[in-house]
């Protein structure tokens, strides 16, 4: 069994994007997974995030805060301001617009830390980073995109701020709890987290990509090309920060992978919930989550080098 979960992590790239085909290929037959699916998925994600959280993930913000307020300036400045210009430059529709937005506002994604860990890079800030961005998130998140998209489209800000305590911040919350309760059991439990994981993300890409696989396919080389863009310009800019800054190689890295890599399956959750008359906003979400895997993983094979 653990060979098996070994083996589904560290081919979570080629799983995601194999999601995303089959639900494009046989959307009649995955159509019968309800997005009502995504948030108890998201949970059962940051639940593991939980339990593999420890007390030294923390200590980095105190030892080293200017380097994690750094980076958090980074990830909520960079990637929404980014996804905001290339909405604009592509004259994207409102309903992209606010999933293209929604990705960008979005903490940083637990697969960072794999790729930080991969490229060489200070992993202890990648952790720290990730663990104070989600913390912020049920602020931030709903604040920024209210700022940016909230002239043309009704942002529900409170809302938006209880949904992410309570698929994000409760389930991760839990996960301390349990491990404090039970660390044995969990210390037994950490090797099929990742997984579980990438399970639940391949479930949550094949979701929304049947959900809207009709759309996709007519014009959906635009979204995808946004998606890349926003991506690789957030990894980049990350890591000029970084140089601008006169940082560690190990700390450009970490910047750079956490500006450029989203929790995507938050910005699907959120569009699910709160902007169900745009059924489109869940598409760049699940086209980050495809694409952001496989930047992921050339981009720790061309740091590591480094």
């Amino acid at each position: 069994m653990k060979r098996l979960c070994k083996w589904i992590s560290d081919c979570m790239g080629a799983l995601v994007l194999a999601s995303a085909l089959l639900a494009l290929a046989f959307p009649e037959v995955l159509g019968h997974l309800k997005t009502s699916l995504i948030n108890p998925l998201l949970g059962v994600i940051m639940f593991g995030m939980g339990l593999t959280l420890r007390p030294e993930d923390f200590r980095v913000v105190f030892s080293r805060p200017k380097d994690v307020i750094v980076g958090c300036l980074a990830q909520f400045t960079v990637m929404p301001l980014l996804a905001f210009a290339l909405s604009h430059v592509f004259s994207l529709n409102e309903a992209l617009t606010v999933g293209v937005v929604l990705v960008g506002c979005c903490p940083g994604g637990t697969a960072s830390n794999v790729i930080t860990y991969l490229a060489r890079g200070d992993l202890a800030l990648s952790v720290g980073m990730t663990a104070t961005s989600t913390l912020l998130a049920p602020v931030l998140t709903p604040l920024l995109v209210w700022l940016l998209v909230g002239e043309t489209v009704d942002v529900n800000v409170v809302g938006m701020l209880l949904s992410i305590l309570w698929v994000v911040i409760l389930p991760i919350a839990l996960g301390l709890l349990v491990k404090r309760l039970w660390p044995r059991t969990t210390e037994r439990a950490t090797a099929y987290l990742p997984a579980l994981s990438s399970v639940a993300i391949c479930l949550i890409v094949m979701i929304v990509i049947a959900a809207n696989a009709g759309k996709l396919l007519s014009g959906g080389w635009i979204i995808v090309l946004v998606v890349m863009l926003h991506n690789i310009l957030g990894l980049a800019v990350g890591y000029l920060i970084g140089v601008l800054l006169k940082m560690t190689p190990a700390k450009r890295k970490a910047i750079s992978v956490e500006v450029g890599m989203q929790n995507s399956g938050l910005a699907s959750s959120l569009a699910t919930l709160h902007f169900a008359a745009y059924p489109m906003a869940t598409i760049p979400g699940a086209v980050f989550s495809v694409w952001h895997n496989i930047s992921g993983a050339i981009v720790a094979r061309l740091y590591s080098r480094k």
